[in-house]
């Protein structure tokens, strides 16, 4: 194993730039297609940086009350909306750092916001539901009270969105609102991945399991064994491989022919406090993870799950989220003290 304690970056990760927001830094994405880095902070703030020399364009300050929780960047990329404590979702403009639209949710926190592929909708959670926006701005449905606080939402298809829950996953129509899946299970989902083809749905537990579902058949396999609740799942863009993170060992499942049922994954070691971040690039067979202790570590796998390390870097606190520029020649990764680090991949 490496010894990160000079926290040099190593292998395929070169330098790039770094920057400070003025608390936890909660959420990032890439706007403009990799042009400008947005990142949210604990407190309220948001901030734009140029993707290639990191320069500050623009910062606006506790722009929510009680602090932001979400951030999510329009698939055209020129706006992106962010949710927070006070019940609001604010849609922004990324070049001018503007604030178009303000929409009111609920008297909740709003703790999940995602935009559909096609960018005609806005869904957004609030405590034990979620509610649906027209690219205006206008409600176009909202759901009746799910079991629990909604956990995860993710949409399968620019007309159908997934919401998990306490003891379910289920599908809702875009135009509608109308549920019309509902796949169940026993127990507290706390994360959700869907494959990029939507017919695969898989579920972190609170019994430190992954669930998971073949939605064209509503047949359930469950994985256990973890040894904390998996909370990062994330599936590369060919829907092959599901990656998880529920402990140190990232542990990654081939869906390819019968998979992942009767298989063994692959097992990725490296870190040594539990993973709390996985994400793919966008095209190929790259991993990055991050861990409490701000390990970073960029993986090549093969198609069966394995893989090897190459490239390792350090934050300076827990990583809290990972963004890869779409060409995956850049990666941006924030952490607890407020660090916004971009790395070259080479």
């Amino acid at each position: 194993m490496l010894d990160l304690k000079d926290h040099s970056p190593r292998g395929v990760i070169h330098r790039g730039w770094n920057a400070n927001v003025e608390d936890y830094a909660i959420a990032g994405s890439w706007g403009l297609e990799g042009k400008v880095l947005v990142v949210a902070d604990a407190v309220g703030g948001v901030y734009a940086y140029d993707g290639k020399s990191g320069i500050r364009i623009w910062m606006q300050h506790k722009v929510h009350a009680g602090g932001i929780l979400a951030l999510a960047v329009h698939p055209n990329g020129t706006t992106f909306a962010t949710a927070g404590q006070d019940g609001r979702v604010l849609v922004w403009g990324v070049v001018e750092g503007q604030i178009n639209q303000s929409i009111d949710v609920g008297t909740g926190w709003v703790e999940h916001l995602e935009w559909s592929p096609n960018g005609k909708w806005l869904a957004a959670s609030c405590s034990r539901k979620v509610h649906a926006y027209s690219s205006s701005g206008v409600e176009v449905w909202q759901s009746d009270d799910h079991p629990s606080t909604v956990s995860a939402i993710e949409w399968s298809s620019a007309g159908e969105l997934a919401t998990a829950c306490y003891g379910r996953v289920t599908f809702f129509d875009a135009p509608t609102g109308h549920p019309f899946q509902k796949l169940e299970w026993k127990g507290s989902l706390v994360s959700m991945a869907l494959s990029p083809d939507g017919d695969v749905v898989a579920c972190g537990s609170q019994d430190n399991s992954v669930h998971f579902w073949r939605r064209s058949t509503e047949q359930d396999s469950m994985m256990p064994g973890y040894p904390a609740k998996p909370a990062a799942l994330a599936f590369d863009d060919t829907g092959t491989l599901l990656a998880t993170g529920g402990g140190e060992a990232i542990t990654v499942w081939s869906f390819r022919g019968d998979g992942p049922e009767g298989t063994r994954p692959g097992i990725l070691d490296f870190h040594v406090q539990p993973v709390t971040k996985v994400s793919f690039a966008h095209h190929g067979m790259l991993l990055a993870s991050t861990a409490r202790d701000g390990a970073i570590v960029v993986w090549s796998l093969q198609k069966d799950g394995t893989g090897e390390s190459i490239g390792t870097a350090m934050l300076a606190d827990l990583g809290t989220e990972l963004c890869w520029r779409p060409d995956g020649r850049k990666l941006a990764a924030l952490d607890a003290q407020g660090g916004v680090t971009v790395w070259n991949i080479r």
